[in-house]
């Protein structure tokens, strides 16, 4: 395999796929930092974002996006949902017709409530798009533990071409035709996590968790499939896969972020203190928008929001699940 990979984004993600990609092929990292570009060159590790991982030698990086993207034959895009369009725009009038374009991004964008595919659709009209996504934290990644993720897109042909370039070693790589599903999986579950994190953080127990993942993933499927994804989609490494790995795994950031609202953190504080961004803090008004316009319930992402907006408390928010009277368990609630 002989193509030119462009990873834009130096995060712990970003950094961990373009390593695994650079094992098959070229791969090209660009992040803004010099200092990271400088550090993944001459030592071959990112301390900030993967401390104590080593990263492959023939990964380079550079603080150069156009120089980066110019000669892609597949452009990754691995930035942040609020800084994804603004990115893929610079970049725009330098990127080879037809080059497909992959988000690893989990979120949703602000004012427009579009998936990162559909924006790159937007930018790069007929350019193929699609999604990596799935339980992936990327310290096991890079400590050689297995993993799996699925990659979507429409074509299938690219699709099963892209597969080789994703999987590598003991990272497996499986593939999925629902593009709508696959990224919504990895959007929602995010919000749930902080759920999750919120009663992880008041002392609940197992079967706390476990209720508040299941139910959670009920709550999403439902939307997910009003969204026009397939209902099986939630129940494979995008939807419970990575709402599993999400909601409970120390790593994880959207459920750090629910454990420190518990502890009694303001949003302000916890994202101060944080290196990498928590989406679902980001998600979780625009979940409820969309929810809304769906007239689809969501009371655990309700709940989560209520928060976040400083309306109610974690303990709050738990001690209301022991006064709701339960109903049939395909309903809402």
């Amino acid at each position: 395999m002989d193509l030119n990979v462009a990873v834009l984004g130096g995060g712990s993600w970003g950094t961990t796929v373009a390593h695994l990609v650079s094992r098959n092929t070229h791969a090209t990292l660009w992040a803004r930092n010099p200092q990271t570009v400088t550090e993944i060159n001459h030592f071959h590790t990112n301390s900030t974002y993967l401390p104590g991982a080593n990263l492959s030698p023939k990964l380079t990086a550079d603080s150069d996006i156009h120089a980066v993207v110019q000669n892609a034959d597949v452009v990754v895009m691995a930035v942040p949902s609020q800084h994804f369009r603004s990115v893929l725009n610079e970049v725009a009038g330098c990127i080879r017709a037809w080059v497909p374009v992959v988000s690893l991004t989990k979120g949703l964008e602000h004012g427009t409530q579009k998936r990162m595919t559909e924006i790159i659709h937007e930018v790069l009209p007929g350019h193929p798009a699609g999604v990596l996504t799935g339980p992936n934290l990327a310290r096991e990644i890079m400590a050689g533990q297995a993993a799996a993720s699925v990659l979507a897109m429409e074509d299938p042909i690219i699709m099963r071409s892209l597969q080789n370039v994703f999987s590598s070693g003991l990272f497996r790589c499986y593939t999925n035709p629902d593009v709508i599903g696959c990224e919504l999986g990895g959007v929602l579950k995010n919000v749930i996590a902080i759920a999750v994190g919120m009663g992880d953080g008041l002392g609940a127990g197992d079967n706390t968790r476990s209720a508040l993942i299941t139910r959670g993933l009920a709550e999403i499927t439902r939307l997910g499939v009003a969204l026009g994804g397939q209902t099986e989609t939630f129940a494979g490494l995008a939807g419970m896969g990575d709402m599993i790995a999400t909601c409970t795994s120390d790593q994880s950031r959207n459920r750090t972020v629910g454990m420190q609202l518990a502890k009694g953190k303001t949003v302000q504080e916890i994202t101060d203190s944080m290196f990498m961004v928590a989406e679902g803090l980001k998600s979780a008004p625009v979940v409820l928008e969309i929810a809304a316009q769906k007239d689809i319930e969501m009371p655990i992402v309700s709940d989560v929001y209520r928060v976040i907006m400083g309306e109610s408390s974690p303990s709050r928010i738990f001690k209301g699940l022991l006064r709701v009277t339960a109903g049939a368990e395909s309903e809402p609630g």
